[in-house]
């Protein structure tokens, strides 16, 4: 199957991305190379782009795309976690910008053996890369309690102690092994009036595991945080988001960074001598256009927000 995926907001991330003809850019998340192939369209011949993906097959697909530009670009298989590392093995001390678009690519979701899709049949999956456990694995073995969390935590899934409750009886008749297992469960949980309004019964159940299974939200911290570290001076950090836990986590961290006093509220003289960090470009996520969404439907739920690093 060939490895395509739609990037969105690319006209966006490049115009905030304020690149420069000599400059060192990062995609974190290069996937098919959508947003990779426009900045190094701008940086050929005389600046450099790393890409970095935790996924083989969205790696060979970057370099496909990207080989008119191959002099100026370095593709690794890793996590972006793993940023600082990836920088000193370069031996490269910092980058004039930084993107991530998070989620899952189309790729991944139409590939019928990655099991990311609740609308196909598949083996129960859902790794991203180098993720040891399976989402079948993690059903099939974890307590009632600790599901539930998940559900609740990472999905926001109301229903979430009735879904736990009834894959944990389920298992015990047989494991779920396949994701139609898996939505037949949680069918039976929801209740039928609340099935009929939304969207798909299993997407926040989904949503959860997948986020559970490859430890998505722990190492967006770490990398957003050592990304503002490896910025240059007035070099941008670029996020793209799909889902409000992980705008969340990028909008919390743009705003802590940005504070020039982190004493505890209440404190009538300023002691900690702080300074700002981040400046923060976007008040409000930029959203797609109509026009975009129509065109690519799973745009719809992406926000971007943009920060840059202070002098």
């Amino acid at each position: 199957m060939k490895f395509e995926h739609e990037p969105v907001l690319v006209r966006e991330a490049i115009e905030n991305l304020n690149i420069k003809k000599d400059g060192i850019y990062v995609d974190c998340t290069v996937g098919g190379g959508g947003h990779s192939l426009e900045i190094a369209k701008r940086i050929y011949p005389s600046g450099r782009l790393i890409g970095i993906d935790r996924d083989p097959e969205a790696i060979k697909a970057a370099r496909s795309k990207l080989a008119p530009y191959r002099e100026i670009v370095d593709l690794f298989v890793t996590n972006y976690r793993e940023l600082k590392n990836t920088f000193s093995f370069l031996n490269i001390k910092g980058a004039h910008g930084i993107l991530f678009d998070l989620g899952v690519s189309s790729y991944q979701l139409d590939n019928p053996h990655r099991g990311f899709s609740y609308m196909k049949e598949a083996p129960l999956d859902m790794r991203m890369g180098e993720s040891k456990m399976t989402v079948a694995e993690l059903v099939n073995s974890l307590g009632e309690k600790e599901l539930e969390n998940i559900l609740w935590n990472y999905g926001e899934e109301r229903w979430a102690r009735r879904i736990a409750s009834f894959i944990v009886a389920e298992r015990k008749k047989k494991p779920l092994s396949t994701t139609l297992d898996l939505v037949s469960v949680i069918k039976a949980a929801i209740p039928r009036k609340a099935r009929l309004r939304g969207p798909h019964p299993a997407k926040r159940t989904f949503q959860a595991l997948r986020i559970a299974v490859n430890n998505e939200l722990e190492n967006l911290e770490r990398a957003l945080e050592e990304a503002t570290e490896l910025l240059f001076p007035g070099g941008r950090l670029v996020v793209i988001s799909f889902h409000s836990l992980e705008d969340r986590i990028v909008k919390q961290l743009f705003k802590k960074l940005s504070m020039s006093c982190c004493c505890p509220p209440g404190q009538p003289v300023c002691t900690c001598s702080a300074a700002p960090v981040l400046k923060i470009i976007t008040k409000k996520p930029i959203i797609p256009t109509s026009d975009e969404v129509v065109n690519n439907p799973r745009s719809r739920s992406a926000k971007m927000r943009v920060a840059e690093k202070m002098e």
